[in-house]
């Protein structure tokens, strides 16, 4: 049966403020941190990085979660240069390549500025994708959508790869066909968006730029500007767990208020412990 309230970390607790409770069918946004707009809908790029094998996919991701009422998707060609999917201020970057054997399916990095998103990437890992047990149109229609929904401030419905599906790419699972299938957003991720949304507008709109790097010398400062590379060892320290306590979400402080979210789906059989 589907756990349906479950008490995780929060990104408030991981700056050092109270932790709260989450109700899984309630609430699944990043604490409040949200695209910045004066306006609802609001608007944001998503760049196609992709190879041809995923454009259907970010093709369906796009409209489904153009869907909502709060958010106006405007799609944009990418620069072609997938690895190593750099960060833009004010797009959503989604790349596509072969990322190596790193035990995760996608990723989404989200860069933060106090409570409000300046840029995203996503990536899809072909190294998996490319294998018999991936290649299959519902693993990848599952994994851009959840990615892709991370990028606006959501994150799961649920975290356990091994029960009932609840028909959402925001949904664990290890059985995407289901049923109910988790190849698109169900209706609470559109109602969870214009909560996050809805609930008040930005003074100053649009899109916060990301800034410079932080004082100080050395590449790594210079680097996660926008590019925390494909291992964990990058991404700073654990804030998030999965349903079976394998790391999930990992937080990078860049200073300032300013801070790097990344959002792993772990390869669902890989062994515990063993994450790159």
């Amino acid at each position: 049966m589907k756990r349906v309230i479950r008490t995780i970390p929060s990104l408030a607790m991981a700056a050092g403020l109270a932790s709260v409770p989450v109700t899984a069918f309630a609430n699944h946004s990043w604490s409040n941190y949200h695209w910045a707009r004066s306006q609802n809908p609001v608007s944001l790029v998503i760049t196609d990085n992709v190879s041809p094998v995923w454009d259907p996919y970010l093709d369906d991701a796009f409209a489904d979660w153009s869907q909502s009422t709060v958010l106006a998707l405007i799609k944009a060609a990418g620069n072609g240069q997938a690895k190593p999917c750099k960060a833009t201020d004010g797009q959503i970057n989604v790349c596509s390549a072969a990322y190596g054997y790193t035990n995760w399916l996608g990723i989404a990095q989200v860069w933060l500025s106090g409570d409000h998103i300046t840029k995203a990437v996503t990536k899809l890992n072909d190294s998996y994708f490319s294998t018999t047990t991936y290649n299959h149109s519902y693993w990848r229609a599952l994994v851009t959508c959840q990615e892709v929904g991370h990028a606006f401030g959501l994150t799961h419905q649920d975290e356990n790869f091994d029960n009932s599906n609840l028909g959402t790419c925001m949904d664990y699972t290890s059985n995407p066909l289901g049923p109910p299938d988790n190849q698109h957003p169900n209706s609470h991720d559109l109602e969870e968006l214009s909560i996050i949304y809805g609930s008040h507008l930005d003074s100053g709109g649009g899109s916060v730029g990301g800034g410079g790097p932080p004082p100080g010398k050395g590449r790594n400062k210079a680097r996660v500007e926008n590019d925390l590379g494909n291992l964990r060892s990058g991404w700073g320290r654990v804030i998030g767990y999965t349903a079976d306590g394998r790391p999930d979400v990992y937080m990078t402080n860049l200073g300032d208020g300013r801070r790097v979210i990344t959002h792993v789906f772990w390869v669902p059989d890989a062994e515990r412990g063993h994450q790159h």
